[in-house]
């Protein structure tokens, strides 16, 4: 429900209390903004309202030629190093939909209730 822009990061520790999953969305055609996400993905994960929080990423914009795919996603955002939690990269594109279905499908059968 957080958007991305600077100004407003901050403000996201505010949504942390309770949350049980993660949606983390990626913009797989931006290879000069790729730290930034794995910095702020990292930031939000390592908080302790967090530490219980399954991570659904998607690895948005699937349908541009240049994109990372989810194997140089998962490389590049530091996820095979996490070990201690539930974590899934889901290939997608926005604008036609492709692969939310089965992102939300992944989390919902992977949500402790």
């Amino acid at each position: 429900v957080c958007g991305g822009q600077d100004k407003i990061r901050p403000l996201w520790r505010h949504y942390y209390t309770g949350t049980q999953g993660l949606i983390f969305v990626v913009d797989c055609a931006d290879r000069d903004r790729i730290d930034e996400a794995r910095q702020e993905l990292h930031r939000i994960i390592n908080d302790r309202e967090m530490r219980d929080a399954i991570i659904l990423i998607f690895a948005n914009k699937q349908d541009l030629p240049d994109a990372m795919k989810p194997h140089e996603i998962q490389e590049k955002l530091g996820l095979t190093r996490i070990r201690d939690r539930n974590w899934y990269v889901q290939p997608s594109c926005a604008t036609t939909g492709d692969g939310l279905y089965e992102g939300l499908t992944w989390l919902t059968s992977n949500y402790k209730s």
